[in-house]
């Protein structure tokens, strides 16, 4: 393998970067993380060069230099770019990184890479309906692989662990949109209209039953609690009201306008 400063970086090795660094922890960016390694070695590159540019990518992260952490200072203008042009094109570019991340590692169309548990990349097999033509299977391919990059990043976003409660199941876990799907086609795959959310929770946040206030803290509707007192309706729901989620690490703090949709259209009320 070359050394990483004669292996050019090209378009398809920053979209690979660029989908990685949604789905890592800053602290599990080093050269030394087994994952990093292997992606690393797919792409014919060095751990040390993808992990520098995972960590320069985290100088542009707003949520990382809210935190006062800065990433490495040798960002370069085709890394802002590079940057600029993923996070203002998600609908088309995180289907696209998702797909070359892929091809990485297989050729089954119905794989999908599991980056949840953060030791290793995992496979996991999902049900394929027999399609109409080729049409019809780019379609459903490419809304797939959207929609795994969302999941996948909302969740470690959020520690793997669900915003309100705590809960770190990954099979319990639904990467939420905030502005539902179907009527958000510009943000469906915008990490900050998303919420690492336990099923139970999910149902809730979908239904109108629970929004969050300006201040990120539960609240919960007046048909909710008129169920009450009901012991599992209060240790999954009145246990965490008022009380703020936890945020994100990275890049998927949730977007105040999106959250005030919730509140005026979804949400049923006080």
């Amino acid at each position: 393998m070359g050394k990483a400063q004669h292996v050019k970086w090209t378009r398809e090795h920053f979209l690979i970067a660029l989908n990685l660094y949604c789905k890592l922890p800053f602290g599990k960016l080093h050269r030394s993380n087994p994952l990093i390694i292997d992606v690393a070695q797919r792409m014919g590159r060095t751990a040390n060069s993808l992990s520098m540019k995972l960590c320069n990518f985290a100088a542009l992260d707003p949520v990382q230099q809210a935190r006062g952490i800065r990433g490495l200072p040798g960002v370069t203008r085709q890394d802002r770019l590079m940057w600029k042009e993923f996070h203002d094109n998600l609908v088309s570019l995180a289907p696209e990184s998702e797909q070359i991340l892929h091809d990485l590692f297989t050729d089954q169309s119905n794989t999908e890479l599991d980056f949840l548990h953060r030791d290793r990349i995992r496979f996991e097999k999902k049900p394929s309906r027999v399609p109409i033509g080729a049409t019809e299977v780019t379609v459903q391919t490419t809304a797939r692989r959207g929609q795994q990059f969302f999941r996948q990043a909302v969740l470690n976003a959020y520690g793997v662990r669900c915003c309100i409660s705590g809960i770190g199941v990954p099979d319990l876990l639904i990467a939420s949109h905030i502005k539902p799907w179907r009527v958000c086609s510009d943000d469906r795959l915008n990490l900050r209209n998303g919420l690492c959310l336990s099923s139970i929770h999910d149902a809730a946040f979908d239904a109108g039953l629970v929004t969050l206030d300006e201040q990120m803290r539960l609240v919960l509707s007046r048909d909710l609690k008129s169920y009450l007192p009901h012991a599992l309706l209060e240790q999954n729901f009145t246990a965490f009201e008022g009380k703020r989620i936890r945020l994100p690490e990275k890049l998927a703090e949730p977007d105040p306008d999106l959250l005030n949709y919730h509140r005026s259209i979804v949400f049923i009320g006080l």
